[in-house]
């Protein structure tokens, strides 16, 4: 591969991201057609690879991070060892270290310019404890990569792209020659590394890049408490004119905005899945949290006996044996309650011995007050359903009241044994009947998703390969679903089910998207057994054919014909004979896009092309965005196969400031190229700070919606005892939601959406631009026409209309607040007519707002 210094420029101009600057250097660099002596090395483990660079002054000065291991769990992991670095004839760079010293692997690196590294590969060998590796390139270009284990030398070869190693059977005989260093004091202090003379023109821009990564660094961390200084001669309403051009429309996305489900911060059990019992299939184990166990949040006056012979089903071997005890469950957290009204009550149960035996169910009060109850009489040795209905309303809780916290209480009261199983409470009235919470379901559904995607997140890729999500696990009876750990922390029942996430969408009104693993589990997953941590190279592919037939199932499974396929009569059998729609799948979730990724990613994205051709596929492009080694890899993958993937996921979770200062983001991005699912984004606080920074980025993607297809805030809902992650969209408790600000600005804009993009442009003041933003769209379905305005000044605007005028029953709905408030205030009536002078053709934006106009839609050119 030759060098060539404009990729370069790509790297720093492309994206809308980092720029070159133009810097005066601290030390003397010779003229471009001279070269300049670098030195790589890593200051520890921790730090990564660094570059330093020899001055006039015949000293070394730092230039900054390189790159970083990605190697395994964050924390525990990461870690670079003897890093060694070498140049290629082509001018380009390879690099080598150690991970750790209980891992089978060593690590891999490429670049073409010091500067961006490819995502790193992680090659097997037989030995664990990889110590020091060496690479030399050859004569046919290949490389010959040498480290040390306990038990001697060994010998790896790689090929020249440095993407396939292969590891000699017998150990080598090298000289201790081939792992010399160089050594250079830097700070004050000695470093082992490697040095090379490079151009110095290459020196010059790798220094420009760190400077501009420094200048965009202080840029995204502005933040809007500064706001009184920044602006201090803002003591004014600001003067601006919005022009809209009506001849200039190009058609968008009609599906811009959706929701990301991922069983995160408990968002499944003991969230929107309605199941008022916590483990009452008995499965908790230390795997899924430490301390937890088969008798977790069961309480008994006697010792729970918990056996597994002759169980209900293979996935669900424990259930417990009562013999005249009394079992109690406190619910989710010790909290169920009641508020006065009807419970479905299900249970599996078997006699042990005698042939009869009764079950007294109770709904009790904290003070053991029976507030309902019921029997189930139990017949024979095997596993049979039962369910009742415990309804609390009585003559004197006739109406819903103050609610109570309860517990559920099983009683045997007869001498014999008798097991359980599979124990379920549920609220009889759920959201539409079908198993959700209906609160949190009818808070989701105020949103108007567009789509749904489900499962995650990384929880569908797991914490190691038998940790991925197989959705064949979650569907069918609940006792032959398959219980899991979860990568968060926690057990998973599967009682929200793929079933259950199809039949919630089409509840919702929202197209399915289903993402399945790309063959590699997360790359942070913990180690195995065999002392692999990260992507573990990913399923064997000897064993890829099965997993990706199970791809091909799903499909055949929520479309397919029930009277000819053995999926599409699952699916008729569990209650849903019409087939779901589905149009599209995700494959993989912000993966690292090493080698073994890529060959199982594609050999699933071709498979499903290959079968299903009119199914929508989308990838990946990593866990970040540009300069990414993953996002620019991952969009070279896309690109290149673009006949089989339609689009890619991008994720970011980034400061306030960084979206006020990348609002053409998207405007560079190749329109002939695979569309854009940005599936994961968030500005990191739940304040009206973060809420308008997040608007102002959608007005920009509304204008950039022929590439954007779809987004989706993530993640979506959290238990307040229960956070793994923050900020989420929606917050719950067992009886409350909570919604933030950046709940209403997803609210605003999907349900003022539209599949026209009008052109229009802001004309104010350029020091104030990059803090206001304007989108105008119509629905040629409705006829109607929507303005999205965003003021994130800290002072009014008064803006006023050119090219359109406003009806005087224009509908407005909008909202404000202090950037740090965690609650908004919304425009009412009163406030609304205030805002817009229809005369005048004049809008006043109160600072701080979001505002969206819509009326009918013949708008008046002016």
């Amino acid at each position: 591969m030759k060098h060539k210094i404009i990729l370069f420029l790509a790297l720093c101009l492309g994206g809308g991201a980092v720029q070159a600057q133009n810097i005066t250097p601290a030390y003397t660099i010779m003229g471009k057609d001279s070269t300049c002596q670098v030195f790589v090395y890593s200051p520890s483990a921790r730090e990564g690879l660094h570059l330093a660079f020899l001055g006039d002054d015949d000293q070394w000065h730092e230039v900054g991070q390189l790159c970083a291991s990605d190697y395994g769990p964050w924390g525990a992991e990461k870690r670079m060892f003897d890093p060694y670095v070498t140049k290629a004839a082509d001018g380009t760079w390879r690099a080598v270290w150690s991970v750790n010293d209980s891992a089978p692997v060593f690590a891999a690196a490429y670049s073409d310019d010091l500067i961006t590294w490819r995502p790193q590969d992680y090659p097997l060998v037989r030995e664990k404890g990889v110590k020091s590796p060496v690479v030399y390139q050859m004569g046919d270009g290949s490389f010959d990569i040498y480290l040390k284990t306990s038990k001697g030398k060994r010998y790896v070869h790689a090929t020249e792209d440095f993407r396939h190693f292969e590891e000699d059977s017998i150990p080598s005989q090298a000289d201790e020659v081939l792992w010399q260093k160089d050594n250079a004091v830097i700070n004050g202090k000695k470093f082992l590394g490697n040095a090379f003379d490079v151009s110095a023109y290459h020196l010059q821009f790798i220094r420009s890049w760190f400077a501009g990564l420094k200048a965009d660094n202080v840029r995204y961390a502005e933040q809007m408490k500064d706001d009184k200084s920044r602006f201090a001669t803002l003591n004014r309403p600001v003067e601006a004119t919005l022009h809209v051009d009506l001849t200039k429309t190009k058609p968008i996305s009609d599906k811009l905005i959706g929701v990301f489900f991922e069983d995160i911060s408990r968002a499944a059990d003991g969230g929107l899945y309605a199941q008022l019992l916590e483990n009452g299939d008995f499965e908790y184990s230390p795997a899924d949290h430490r301390g937890w166990n088969s008798q977790t949040a069961w309480t008994s006056d006697k010792p729970i006996v918990i056996a597994t012979a002759e169980p209900l089903s293979k996935n669900n071997t424990h259930y417990a044996v009562l013999n005249q005890a009394t079992l109690t469950n406190h619910g989710w957290d010790n909290v169920i309650y009641d508020h006065g009204e009807q419970f479905d009550f299900s249970v599996y149960a078997r006699c042990i011995g005698q042939k009869k035996a009764t079950l007294l169910v109770q709904l009790v009060d904290s003070l053991g007050q029976v507030l309902t109850e019921g029997k189930v009489k139990v017949e024979g040795n095997s596993w049979q359903p039962y369910s009742l209905s415990l309804n609390t309303l009585t003559k004197k809780r006739a109406q819903p009241v103050t609610p109570v916290r309860c517990s559920l209480r099983i009683v045997s009261t007869k001498p014999g044994d008798v097991a359980i199983d599979m124990v379920s409470l549920f609220p009889h009235d759920t959201y539409k009947g079908h198993g959700m919470r209906k609160d949190i379901a009818e808070t989701i559904a105020a949103l108007r998703p567009k789509f749904m995607r489900f499962p995650g997140g990384c929880m569908l890729h797991g914490d190691g390969i038998n940790n991925i999500y197989h959705w064949k696990e979650s569907i069918g009876p609940l006792y032959d679903r398959k219980p899991d750990r979860n990568i968060w922390g926690y057990h998973q029942t599967k009682g929200l089910g793929f079933f259950e996430y199809f039949q919630l969408c089409e509840d919702l009104g929202a197209a399915p998207l289903p993402v399945l693993a790309a063959g590699v589990p997360c790359q942070n997953s913990a180690a195995n057994k065999e002392g692999l941590a990260g992507q573990q190279c990913g399923i064997p592919m000897n064993q890829m054919p099965a997993y990706v037939q199970d791809v091909l199932d799903l499909i055949e499974w929520a479309n397919g014909n029930p009277a000819s396929s053995k999926w599409a009569k699952m699916r008729a059998d569990a209650g849903h004979p019409a087939p779901f729609h589905l149009k599209m799948i995700g494959i993989g979730n912000e993966d690292l896009i090493t080698t073994a990724f890529e060959e199982r990613y594609l050999m699933i994205c071709k498979a499903v092309k290959a079968k299903y051709p009119d199914i929508e596929v989308i990838g990946t492009v990593g866990p970040f965005h540009y300069p990414s080694a993953d996002y620019i890899e991952g969009w070279k993958v896309a690109k290149a196969n673009k006949s089989v993937i339609d689009a890619v996921d991008e994720h970011y979770y980034e400061s306030p400031g960084w979206f006020l200062h990348n609002q053409n983001y998207y405007d560079q991005y190749d329109r002939k190229g695979p569309k854009v699912y940005l599936g994961e984004y968030a500005s990191r606080s739940r304040t009206v700070e973060s809420a308008l920074a997040e608007a102002i980025h959608l007005c920009n993607i509304e204008r950039n919606g022929d590439i954007v297809e779809m987004t989706s805030y993530a993640p979506l809902l959290c238990h307040e005892k229960h956070q793994n992650w923050n900020p989420d969209l929606i917050y719950f408790n067992a009886s409350q939601i909570t919604t933030t600000p950046n709940y209403h600005t997803q609210a605003l804009f999907s349900q003022f959406s539209g599949n026209q993009y009008v052109t229009s442009h802001v004309d104010i003041a350029k020091d104030l631009a990059y803090r206001v933003a304007v989108s105008v769209v119509k629905d040629s379905r409705t006829g109607e026409t929507m303005l999205k305005l965003v003021n994130a000044l800290p002072a009014t605007i008064n803006l006023k209309l050119d090219g359109i005028s406003l009806p005087g029953d224009s509908r407005v709905v909008g909202f404000d607040g202090n950037p740090s408030d965690m609650k908004v205030k919304t425009f009412d009536a009163m406030r609304q007519e205030k805002l817009i002078n229809v005369k005048n053709s004049v809008l006043q934006l109160p600072a701080y707002s979001v505002m969206a106009i819509s009326f009918n839609s013949n708008m008046v050119t002016k």
